[in-house]
Formats: C-alpha cells, structure tokens, sequence
C-alpha cells in the first residue's frame, strides 16, 4: 500500500472522531490534515496567516512564550487557549492543544490536536472561582464581601469591577425617589494599565440603563461599536472612563439578596478585549449569586452592630461646659464585623470649680461588654458626684470595685478616675487614680508632653482582687495645657510592643502641639489611619483656658 493511500486513511480516520490533527510550522502556519471538529472554524489552511494572531488577546503572550519554548526547546506542548473561531470578529472559544515536534533533515515542525474544551474550561473556571468565594463565608463588611468578589473576576474574567451598593432598593445617598445618585463604587478591581475610576460626588446619576438593570433585577450585555461606548443610556462620567479605558463592553449584574437588590455591579472588558458574552455572563451571574448567602449573613452583622453602637453611643454624655476648661470627646468604633467595645468617658460638673473626669474600657466586644460598661459608667458617675469635689479619685475607685464586683462580678475592667479642681492664681490641680489603664497624656503649653503615671508598679484593673490600697497621683494643668485620657486601642495594636506605641504617641502628640490647633483637631491627629484600627478607641480631653 503507498503513502498516498495509507494518508486517506488516516484522514478519514480523523475525519471520525471529535478532534483536529494539523501540521504546523514552527511560525504558526497550519496544515490542517483533517477537518473534522473545531479546527475548520480556527484557521484556514494554505495561507501565510499565524494562528497567534487568532489567539485572544488575554492569552497571547503567555502563549507566545510557551510556543516558543516548545519550538527551542523542541518539546511537546498541551495547553488550553482561547482561539478566535474563522470569520468571527469577537467570539472565542477555548481550544485544547496537544502538539508534539517533528525534526526531519534538521527542521522542526508540530503535529497536534485541538480539541474543543469550552465547556471543560468554563466548568473549571465556575468550580475555582465559587471556591475562591466561598473561603469568606461572612464578612466583616459589605466593603470586604465586595472586594472578595472583585478579586475573583479580575482578570480571569474582566478587566474592571464596579460595584454599586445600593440602599433600600435604590443607590446609596439617595434623596428624591425619581432622581437616584450613586455614590462611589464600593469596590472595585481593575487590571494593570487602566485609568482609575472618577471620583463621584453627590450629585451623580446612573444611566437608564443601569436603573432598569435595577428595577428588573435582570442581568444584561452592552457591546461597543470600535469608537467606543455611545453617549446615551449610560452616565457622562460612566462613559468618559469607559471611552478612556478602552472599553469594548460591560456586563451589568443586579445583586439580589431576599428578593432585593443590594448592589450593581459592573463588569467591564477593556483595551482591545473582546467583551463578555452570555457564557460570561452566566458565570458571572453565579458568582454574585453565590455572594447571597454570606452578603445576608454580613448585612445582618452589620444591622446588629449598628443598633450594638447606638445603644453605646447613648451612654456617651457630651461633656459639660465649665469657664476655663475647653472639653472635647470622641468615640471611633473598631471596623470589624459585628462587635462593640466596652469603652467609655465621662465628665461629671461636680460644683462650678471642680469636675470630675473618668474614661474606661470593660473586656469584651458584645452587647453584654456595652451593657456592663453602661452599669459601671453611670455607678461611677453616681459615686463622684456623691463623693464632691475633695473626694480621693483612688477612694472612688475603691468604693466602685467593691459595688461592681459585689452586683455581678462582670470582666475585667481598667479605669482613669480624676477630679480636677480650680486654682486660686489661676489654672487647675488633678489628682487621679489609675486602675490598670494606659496613662493620661499631659501636653503642656510650653514643654514636651508627658505621661502622668507611678514610677513604681500601676495599680491593677478593677474587679481582680477584693481588698487593694489605690494611689492616687497628682499633677498641676496651667493655662494652655492639655489632658488627653484615652482607651487602649489608641496604642496597641496586635505583634506591638505597648511601650514602643507610647512612645510613638508622645511623638506624634508633640509634633501636632506645634502646629498648635485647636483642640479637637488635635485629638483627631491623634487617631491612627483607619486601617490599622483594630479596637475601640475613645478619647476625651481638656484644655485649660483663662476664665470667661
């Protein structure tokens, strides 16, 4: 039998099964020598045109490389790639890729197979993502579910997220109820190279096409002619960023939990790749589907939290004004979950030239650490106002640990007591008892600031021990002076030496007492950024002042 016949052979054999057998030069050329399965839609046979120019653009270069290596390296390749299927401007399909080398007289050519795998891939590709998702099962905050899925879509799917949190059913911020305004996006991925997005004021609508993405709660495609998105249907500055990115298309994608929609979420393809289709968009549709559950969980995390925080907030009294004593008081919560603290500060008129002053922080981060911080704030308050104003801050502790531990012995609290008294040539004397608590920061007019705390060992917190002689410290604050009383998440923070963060707050506080702002301003300097906050922190200070 010759070699023409033993060829038809092979190729009708070919012919019969669901795979395409091709030869290849090491430049990309292709001979096709069977036609059956996908390879009739991939190339064309016979022409000077390489087959990397069919690639998707996501996939090309990683794929040039591995061509590259097998072609120097004269070694097999089996590979998935996405291939731009025969007279389809954007419609890919993934294509499994097994070639191996010929070397004949010197020269290298590939034999291989393409096979089709896009429902292998996509079935791949849906079980990692809704892994990748389901590891955060609930998370701290809307923020954090968001960026989750974010991460999971760029860039394996898309080249930019945009997730719109939505508020009773409309866009966050909203006011009349037939002119909606987003805020900015929650949160948003974007790939390497691209413009980030605008910031969005109040006044910033989403387009139409957005709002009936709301309202029918139906997920949809926008494809882009080349010259880029069309001025209508969608917002002015939607389209400016997308014109700029280079957007050739955008998925829209309703976040529904419990029949409403929570979010939008807007999922863009850019810089020259081909925009999603409706495979995409089913999968991403399970993506966000997934989020559901723990975006639930997390939403009802949050009404918890919230409610937690108002009832603590509640017992937070706003100091009192007293002539020659500027007062300021501020409470941030920690940004984690569902949790409250049991952190609180007080300041108590005692007579018109004294005041008492007390912060504290109760263990816990529940409501029963809030309701005990509310029980022991008000018996404290009740006992300095009993005591007067020549009462031992140390005597009123004591008297408080007894009481406390007496009712219900809760957990273990640290305490600032202090009572401060007019002078008669002017400013004010404190005495104060520490019970456990990071030391009052004092930060004269004219001088560093420092710590007001004993030399010897501190007193221990309340409610560990029934019988204890407390001391009591003293310290004089002139005009211009400042007191700053503050809970323990101002200055630890978890793998941090407690005393290396007291000193960094010394630095801080003197390098702002320079710049000499006002007071508020200067305990707000105080805080540190918001993502390296990881308790509580309250904060009430005073600035001595010449009487009115």
């Amino acid at each position: 039998m010759n070699e023409e016949c033993l060829l038809r052979r092979y190729q009708a054999l070919m012919g019969a099964v669901p795979q395409s057998v091709w030869v290849m030069s090491p430049g990309g050329v292709v001979t096709v020598l069977s036609g059956g399965g996908i390879a009739e839609k991939l190339w064309t046979p016979g022409t000077d045109t390489s087959w990397m120019d069919a690639v998707h653009p996501k996939d090309r270069d990683w794929f040039q490389r591995a061509w590259r290596r097998a072609t120097q390296q004269r070694s097999p390749l089996d590979t998935i790639v996405r291939v731009r299927l025969d007279g389809a401007v954007d419609r890919f399909r993934h294509v499994k890729i097994i070639a191996a080398p010929v070397v004949e007289d010197g020269e290298v050519e590939f034999v291989g197979t393409a096979t089709d795998a896009e429902e292998h891939w996509r079935g791949r590709m849906r079980e990692k993502l809704l892994a990748r998702m389901a590891a955060v099962p609930a998370a701290r905050d809307l923020s954090e579910a968001f960026l989750t899925t974010a991460a999971a879509v760029v860039p394996e799917l898309a080249d930019a997220v945009a997730i719109f949190r939505l508020v009773d059913g409309v866009e966050a911020g909203v006011r009349p109820a037939d002119a909606p305004a987003a805020t900015s996006p929650e949160r948003v991925g974007l790939a390497p190279g691209l413009p980030s997005l605008p910031p969005l004021d109040a006044d910033f609508v989403l387009g139409p096409v957005a709002q009936r993405a709301i309202e029918s709660q139906e997920a949809s495609l926008l494809a882009f002619p080349p010259d880029g998105p069309p001025g209508d249907g969608l917002s002015d500055v939607s389209v400016r960023w997308l014109r700029e990115a280079g957007a050739t298309g955008i998925a829209l994608v309703p976040v529904v939990v419990d029949g409403r929609t929570v979010a939008l979420a807007t999922i863009a393809t850019c810089r020259g790749n081909p925009p999603p289709d409706e495979a995409d968009l089913s999968l991403l549709q399970d993506l966000f589907q997934q989020m559901s559950g723990p975006l639930r969980r997390t939403m009802e995390l949050q009404s918890i939290r919230g409610k937690a925080l108002a009832l603590q907030q509640s017992f937070l009294a706003a100091p009192p004004s007293i002539d020659g004593l500027t007062i300021t008081a501020l409470y941030h919560p920690a940004d984690s979950a569902a949790e409250v603290g049991g952190d609180w500060y007080d300041a108590v008129r005692l007579s018109a030239d004294a005041l008492a002053l007390s912060i504290g922080d109760i263990a816990g981060h529940d409501l029963d650490a809030a309701m005990a911080m509310a029980r022991v704030n008000s018996i404290l308050r009740g006992l300095a106002y009993d005591s007067g104003p020549t009462a031992s801050p140390a005597a009123t502790l004591n008297r408080l640990d007894r009481i406390v531990q007496a009712l219900d012995s809760p957990a273990m609290i640290t305490a600032v007591h202090a009572v401060l008294r007019r002078r008669a040539h002017g400013g004010w004397s404190i005495a104060l008892s520490n019970a456990g608590h990071p030391p009052p920061l004092l930060i004269p007019a004219d001088a560093p600031s420092r710590y007001l705390h004993d030399l010897t060992a501190p007193d221990p917190p309340l409610c560990v021990t029934d019988s204890l002689t407390r001391a009591t410290l003293y310290a004089d604050l002139l005009e211009g002076d400042t007191l700053v009383l503050y809970t323990d998440g101002l200055v630890e923070t978890p793998d941090t030496d407690i005393s290396d963060n007291l000193r960094k707050l010394r630095e801080r506080t003197d390098a702002l007492a320079r710049q000499s702002p006002p007071l508020r301003s200067l305990i707000r300097g105080l805080l540190p950024p918001l993502h390296h906050r990881r308790d509580d922190i309250a904060i009430i200070a005073l600035q001595a002042r010449p009487d009115s």
